[in-house]
């Protein structure tokens, strides 16, 4: 079975493709620097599939180091996660997030180039819609205005693998538009784990109701949504790793680039997410509400039909189980790895 490089691997969505793709038959190799992740998560990849990933410390960026995982094992394919990817951290220290996220694009093609492997399929975002595009958003739209620095490295870096398909007429590229991955493994093994305070609201929601945070702040209730806040394509963490595996049999028998939107096409408000995750747990969330964050549109979510059409992928999970796999994750590990 083909070998699969996980760029970037140990992290939240790296770890549970890790397991789909060990689950599907391919062998699975790991390069993480653990900036945003832990060889923990690996562990635990290993405990629930019964099988062994290759994991190598390494950054990305480091194209001596990537010589030396590409020299030690035949890849037919890489899964590029390796990103910094908190959006106020990037409005404060844009440089430092150019220089990473477009570095390891830069890197990880040159190396591949080196020895011939020709499948690539990138971590993107819905983010590289902009604010002009009318939702649903769909793959044909061109890519929009971002609204901060992380989001445009995102769009650069699709940029990046276009051009470096249009050169190179080989190169099977597919770009994965994500929406916004929660949830966690089912078995409560792997999760979000976030450094510092949490970017993203599952994380937060979850360590209030653990007691490591005493409330929630929800950014703006005076949206024009149904209840004043903003609403989301929130995407179960386990359907976006099968639909990274059902990319990789796309991109292995594929030439060019395409682009598929990784999401449910049905948005959750703010407030939605807090009322299931209590109903569904029965624990209580404290919330208040706070002025709108900068950049914040008020809804957005996805067209999916292409990958249901072309790669045969389509969400199994309900907001629901999200709810219910978020906190079994964080209840089961109230510091995360750490535990």
């Amino acid at each position: 079975m083909a070998t699969v490089l996980l760029a970037g691997g140990a992290g939240y969505i790296g770890s549970h493709t890790a397991v789909e793709l060990l689950n599907a038959g391919y062998d699975v190799v790991v390069a993480d620097n653990y900036s945003n992740s832990s060889p923990e998560a690996i562990r635990r990849v290993e405990k629930i599939t019964g099988k062994s990933v290759k994991l190598y410390e390494a950054d990305v960026r480091d194209t001596a180091k990537l010589t030396e995982i590409f020299s030690a094992n035949k890849i037919d394919a890489v899964i590029h996660f390796a990103g910094l990817k908190a959006v106020g951290e990037s409005v404060q220290k844009p440089l430092m997030y150019y220089r990473n996220n477009i570095d390891t694009t830069l890197s990880l093609l040159e190396v591949m180039a080196e020895f011939g492997v020709k499948n690539v399929i990138f971590s993107s975002s819905a983010t590289v819609y902009g604010e002009e595009n009318p939702i649903p958003y769909i793959e044909t739209m061109k890519r929009g205005t971002c609204s901060n620095p992380y989001g445009w490295t995102k769009a650069m870096m699709e940029q990046i693998f276009e051009d470096a398909a249009k050169a190179d007429t080989d190169l099977s590229v597919v770009l994965l538009r994500y929406f916004n991955p929660i949830g966690a493994h089912p078995t409560g093994m792997i999760g979000e784990d976030p450094c510092g305070i949490p970017n993203n609201l599952m994380p937060f929601i979850t360590q209030v109701a653990v007691g490591k945070r005493d409330h929630l702040t929800v950014f703006g209730n005076d949206y024009p949504t149904p209840d004043g806040t903003c609403r989301r394509d929130y995407i179960h963490v386990v359907d976006l790793a099968v639909g990274h595996v059902k990319a990789t049999d796309y991109v292995l028998g594929h030439k060019g680039v395409e682009v598929f939107n990784l999401g449910t096409g049905t948005p959750y408000s703010v407030k939605e997410i807090v009322e299931a995750f209590e109903r569904v747990n029965g624990v209580p969330v404290k919330y208040e509400f706070g002025a709108r964050r900068f950049g914040d549109l008020p809804e957005f979510y996805a067209n999916a039909d292409k990958a249901a059409e072309i790669l045969g992928w389509t969400t199994q999970y309900t907001l629901d189980d999200m709810c219910r796999d978020s906190w079994n994750w964080q209840k089961n590990n109230p510091n995360g790895y750490r535990d």
